[in-house]
């Protein structure tokens, strides 16, 4: 079956092609890894590898991004290969750490499958790297030690250990992603906007990072592209050549964003609207305008309060639906 533009995966290919610039591998260690692990890099040794290893155990196709880097400890270059895993599920999945214990050994496989590695090693540092963008916050275990039972000492040895450093965009308040002045913080402060007034400081905020950025033309125009497939998969067709152009300041900005916004909202109301009360012919009008307003919060990242407003729902009521639904997911 064939996924609609709204899916949960409707990112996957914007942020693979995040990630297949330098720029924005370096501003993910430097803002969202701890500060120590990006001193150790020389990230003007970054370089591309292949990716999606997958190995039988989990036949999907993944969206991942394998890059290497030389680092510099106990006075010596080596390299480590920083892999970063694209996860857009719209819910948690518990069995991460196994995933990527297989990913791990597909990619060392592929590596000496390739004469890149001997079989007898040394193998390669891997630092595997999960960047999650779902609603629901993250509350899987990040080692695959922790979902073994409990052993006696004799075997604690002899159980694997793997753990995965986790960015949960959704778990970054606005003031903490305010202290990460660099391109990624950005997108992260777009993706957890709800309201139109959360989207104007989101693109104003991107717009004074970029124009300090020492690749600013380079990073503006891949970020205007993922900005602009962004609101198209929000239901916002946005002719947008530049965000430095379209930031030049708060009035410009203001100006440019009501029109796309007032867009957006008429285009959630009628389409929101029309397949709520097809629902709710059979269940009641009131009921139908909750589907509605549900619809609308899904697919157009509408906050709860607004669509309450606009569609007269006690904002209770809403809250309550909603409420439902997540704990049912």
């Amino acid at each position: 079956m064939a996924e609609t533009p709204h899916t949960p995966h409707h990112h996957d290919t914007g942020y693979k092609e995040l990630f297949s610039y330098p720029e924005m591998v370096q501003a993910l260690v430097e803002g969202f890894l701890p500060t120590e692990m990006a001193e150790m890099m020389d990230f003007s040794t970054l370089s591309p590898q292949p990716g999606n290893y997958v190995t039988p155990l989990f036949e999907e196709r993944i969206e991942d991004s394998v890059w290497s880097v030389e680092v510099t400890f106990d006075g010596e270059r080596h390299t480590v290969y920083l892999y970063i895993l694209l996860e857009f599920q719209s819910s948690v999945d518990q069995a991460m750490a196994l995933r990527f214990m297989h990913y791990v050994a597909g990619f060392y496989s592929t590596l000496i499958k390739n004469d890149q590695l001997a079989k007898a090693g040394p193998y390669p540092p891997v630092l595997p790297l999960v960047v999650y963008n779902g609603a629901a916050r993250w509350r899987a275990n990040t080692n695959i030690k922790d979902q073994i039972e409990a052993v006696p000492p004799l075997l604690r040895a002899f159980q694997p250990q793997l753990e995965y450093f986790l960015v949960d965009e959704g778990g970054y308040s606005d003031e903490a992603l305010d202290e990460i002045d660099n391109p990624f913080s950005g997108v992260v402060t777009v993706e957890n906007a709800k309201t139109e007034e959360d989207y104007k400081r989101a693109f104003y905020r991107i717009g004074q990072i970029l124009r300090q950025h020492p690749q600013k033309a380079r990073i503006d125009k891949l970020l205007t592209l993922w900005f602009r497939r962004h609101l198209q998969n929000k239901g916002v067709k946005a002719n947008i050549e530049s965000i430095m152009a379209m930031t030049g300041d708060e009035s410009m900005l203001a100006e440019n964003l009501d029109n796309l916004f007032t867009q957006r909202e008429q285009q959630g109301m009628q389409q929101g609207m029309q397949q709520g009360m097809q629902q709710g012919m059979q269940q009641g009008m009131q009921q139908g305008k909750i589907d509605a307003a549900l619809q609308m919060i899904k697919e157009f990242g509408l906050s709860a309060k607004e669509v309450a407003d606009k569609l007269s729902i006690p904002l209770s009521e809403l809250k309550e639906q909603l409420n439902q639904d997540e704990q049912s997911k």
